[in-house]
Order: structure tokens, then sequence, then C-alpha cells
């Protein structure tokens, strides 16, 4: 019999999808999974799937089952976990043999992972794979950092299964070690942000214009035929539209509001901030998750402090008012995208990646969670400029920008002014006036540090004198 392609090592959910995936584009795959009852009940239920799995029952058949050198998907929970799984399958496994961690791993245990690798004769790469489980089982974004020799081993298999936008593969290499990995914890960043942006819109919708759920898909509809179109807006109009099958209201007025958090978003937000790159879109949405988990605590606060007494949420035109509410959330998803972007130039020049900014937002237009139309232009902008300070400085964002810049602002104020929270909408905003302003404030900021600290400051005329007039005020 032919070896496999590829092997892979997780069942569970996103594996069998994957594995399925794999197989169903023609290329032949090993599985294996700790448990050999859910090997034999997936490849059982595979169907005429069946010819292109090897189901393997020992991780000695599982490797022989292979083609050398040996790609091996690990698709199982991030952490000790694959390091315990790659331990066992070591003394199995050949010079170049390649295993590849597809979860969604923090990238310096990635390149842990490859350090500890480097005199073994094995390799690494670290794969972050998009798209949930559906894109797992029909095509993910794919996102590969690791030894270029190691890329062209799997470039046939991943390309194969990876989603396509008009026909192109939405796979790339992105560099050497946490690469990828780093690439996903931006895209999930950004997916936090964009997530929390949506919600903040609904809440204005919901709380302060009185809407019904099923009111509010139907403006989430008519958004996603527009420039916000995109796989996010569309399954928000799906979750709105939903009825619970038990007691027939919205399943969305059900749910609880208590957001969980897997800690890519914390992991974007702690990255950004060792760099110095604000992500302030990312921080205000991981924050907000954070909030929503103490559900106890804001009833308690309720309790004590009441609502805003702002009185009623009034808009003059309500029209107008939901044109701001869609031309204000695409302003703020253009800062949280700048910002996702910032943060990936600044690890590229620190790691030295020398991540593809172009290539990154071409992969990331199908398959992925925060896939949409809006992509392209971010792939034309960074087409026409790799190496631009920020996107939103690019002729076509910086447009976008002051077109939609006012209604930000509008939307912003009426809900300060009605007590609504908008925190990453409001981030998005004064991350725009403070991008653009050249002279800011942080001047009081080295005056103060100076004053207490001794710490110096630079002078707007360049003279030489580096510390303030404060003489004995120092020690008051």
């Amino acid at each position: 019999m032919a070896q496999a392609e590829i092997g892979l090592i997780g069942l569970g959910v996103m594996g069998s999808n994957l594995a399925l995936n794999i197989a169903e584009k023609g290329n032949k795959i090993a599985v294996f999974n700790r448990t050999v009852d859910a090997t034999r009940k997936f490849y059982a239920e595979a169907g005429e799937l069946q010819s292109q799995i090897v189901p393997c029952e020992t991780i000695e058949e599982f490797v022989a089952a292979i083609r050398p050198p040996r790609p091996i998907i690990i698709m199982i929970k991030a952490g000790e976990p694959v390091d315990q799984q790659m331990e066992l399958l070591k003394p199995y496994l050949e010079n170049n043999d390649i295993m590849i961690d597809a979860g969604n791993a923090n990238f310096r245990d990635t390149m842990r992972r490859f350090d500890n690798l480097k005199d073994s004769g094995l390799t690494f790469i670290g794969m972050g794979v998009s798209g949930g489980e559906e894109g797992a089982r029909h095509g993910p974004s794919i996102m590969v950092g690791g030894k270029e020799e190691s890329w062209k081993r799997v470039e046939k298999v991943l390309t194969s299964i990876a989603a396509k936008y008009n026909e192109d593969p939405c796979v790339a290499w992105l560099g050497e070690n946490g690469a990828g990995h780093f690439v996903k914890t931006i895209h999930n960043g950004i997916e936090y942000a964009d997530m929390q942006m949506i919600a903040e819109i609904y809440g204005i919708l919901r709380d302060g214009l009185k809407m019904s759920a099923t009111e509010i898909g139907e403006v989430f509809g008519t958004w996603n035929k527009g420039r916000l179109n995109s796989y996010l807006i569309e399954i928000t109009e799906k979750v709105l539209k939903a009825a619970d099958p038990i007691t027939g209201k919205p399943i969305v007025d059900l749910i609880l509001d208590k957001a969980g958090q897997k800690g890519t978003g914390k992991w974007s937000v702690i990255e950004a901030q060792n760099m110095g790159i604000p992500a302030t879109a990312i921080e205000a949405a991981v924050a907000a998750r954070s909030i929503s988990s103490v559900k106890s605590e804001r009833e308690a606060a309720e309790k004590v402090l009441g609502l805003p007494a702002v009185g009623e949420f009034k808009v003059a035109d309500k029209a107008a008012f939901l044109k701001d509410l869609e031309s204000a959330l695409l302003a703020a998803k253009i800062g949280a995208y700048a910002q996702g972007f910032a943060v990936m130039a600044q690890a590229s020049r620190e790691f030295n990646w020398n991540l593809p900014m172009p290539t990154i937002a071409r992969i990331w237009r199908a398959g992925c969670i925060i896939r949409s139309v809006f992509l392209d232009e971010i792939t034309t902008a960074f087409t026409k400029d790799p190496n631009v300070a920020n996107l939103i400085v690019t002729p076509a964002f910086a447009d976008m920008v002051k077109e939609t810049d006012g209604a930000l602002r509008r939307v912003v104020s009426a809900a300060a002014l009605g007590g609504l929270p908008v925190p990453a909408l409001a981030s998005a905003l004064g991350y725009f006036d403070s991008y653009r302003r050249g002279r800011g404030t942080a001047n009081v900021i080295q005056a103060q540090r100076d004053f207490f600290g001794a710490h110096g400051f630079d002078r707007v005329d360049g003279a030489d004198a580096h510390h303030g007039p404060w003489g004995s005020g120092l020690n008051a």
C-alpha cells in the first residue's frame, strides 16, 4: 500500500475535520489518536474517503505509514500536551521529519520548540489555522512558520486544502520559527476587536434605539451588502434572527452576557505592549471580555450605583443615525486592523521574520474568521507600499478615515451621553486623534518624569539643556 503523504495526531473536532479535508483533496493521510476507539470511529464514519485514510493504532504503525521526510500535524490542546506528544514521537522519527503544531500556540512556545530541536536532525512548523470547525473541513486560512524547505515539503498538501479567494489559495509561508503562530495570534487579536465593536453597535441599537434582536439583525444584513461585508457581520445577522426552539424567543436574548476567551487576544496585547506598539482596540476588547466575566459583580454594582441618569436616548433622524453607525463601525475596524498590522510590522523587525504584509492580508481574504471585502483593499494598500508606517496613512485608507471620522465621533459622543459603554469604538477614536496630532501632550509627562526622577527630556529647539529648572522643588 502506498505511504501517506502526511500524518495527523488528534482526532478531536478540528483534527477530524482537517483530516477529512486533506483526504477529500486527494492526499493520502495517516491518522492516530491516543484513544484507539476515536481512531476507529473516525475511520468508520469517513465513508467514501476511507481509501485516502490510513488509520493507525500505535505510534510505530503511524510513523511507518508516512512517506519520509514525514510531516506530522499535531492537533491537540495547546501548551504542555504538545510538548508531551513531541517527546513521544521523537524516538520514532528520522532526520528531516517535521512535527507541525496546528493549534493556537503561543509563538514563544513555538520558538522554544525550534530551539530545542536545532541539533536533533528533526524540524518543526508552527502553523496557524483559522476558520473554526467549518474552515478546517472545507478550507481554512493557513499561516506557516518554519524553515522554507519544511514548507516546500508540505506546500502541495496545504495549498490543496486552503480556502480559495478567486482561485487564490489562502495559505503562505510567512517566515522562520514562530512567524506563523505570531500572525495567527494577531489575527485573533483583531478578531477580538472586531467582535467587540460589533457588540457595542448592537448595544446602541438594543439599549439606545430599543430595537428588537430581529430588527437589529435586519440592520446587519443590510450592512453586509455594502462596505462592511464580512463573515462576522454575516453571522451576526444570523445569530440575531435565530429563534430559541424551546421558547420561540430570539436566542441571543437568552444567552448569558459572559464572553469566554482562550488567551490569544491577551497574548496580542502583551506582545504589543512589549514592543511599544499601541493596540488600543484589541486592549479594549480583551478588557471588555474580562469585565463581562464578572457578571455577579456587575449586577451588584448596578444595585449600588444605578445606571447613568441620562434620560431617554434620543436620535433626531433614525435613518441618518443608522448610517452613522455603519460608518463608525467601518472607521473603528480600520483602526483595529491598522494596529494589528503595525504590531506585526514591529515583530517582523524584532524577530527578523520579514513578514510579507500584502501576503498576510491576501491569505485572510477567505477561510478565516475576519475575512471580509475590506481585506482586498488592505492587500492593495500594502502591495503599493509594503513598508508604510501605518495603514491609515496610505492614500485609500486615509480617505476612508477622513470620510468616516465624523460618524465615529458622533456615535461615540451619543453613546457616552446616553450612558452606553463603547470602549472599543472610543479607543479607535482616541487612536485616530492621537496618531494624527503632530503636537501632543507628552511634553507634560516628560516634565513630570524629569521633576520626580531626573529622567531628562529633548527640547523642540534642540538646545543642550535636558533638565528642567525645578531646583529644590525636586525634593518637595
